[in-house]
């Protein structure tokens, strides 16, 4: 399903509200000038208010996309595109992208 592109730019919330910023971003794909982001890049969270064990399972430190765009690569990577899948460590709760660029879709 097309999607609009993830940049570094891109704000993505871990489910508990945590900021989460790729590790590896494509610095020679820019998009709105940012570097895109491909789903070889893990996800690093800080601030995800989900509590430690016994109280919870979290909070969520890193974050791997599952899905990306079928037909748009860099470096020979799939993109991510808003609607792409994701999880989080330790908690196995989602990624989620809240705000990214508008003028660039890949499906």
């Amino acid at each position: 399903m097309p999607g609009f592109l993830l940049h570094v730019g891109a704000t993505v919330l871990c489910a508990h509200g945590g900021q989460a910023q790729p590790a590896t971003p494509v610095p020679r794909v820019l998009v709105s000038g940012q570097p895109v982001v491909t789903i070889a890049s893990p996800y690093m969270v800080a601030g995800c208010a989900m509590p430690p064990p016994p109280a919870g399972n979290g909070p969520c430190l890193t974050g791997q996309f599952v899905t990306a765009a079928l037909r748009v690569t860099a470096l020979g990577q799939p993109v991510l595109l808003q609607d792409s899948q994701s999880i989080c460590a330790p908690t196995g709760t989602p990624l989620m992208p809240v705000v990214m660029q508008t003028r660039v879709m890949g499906s």
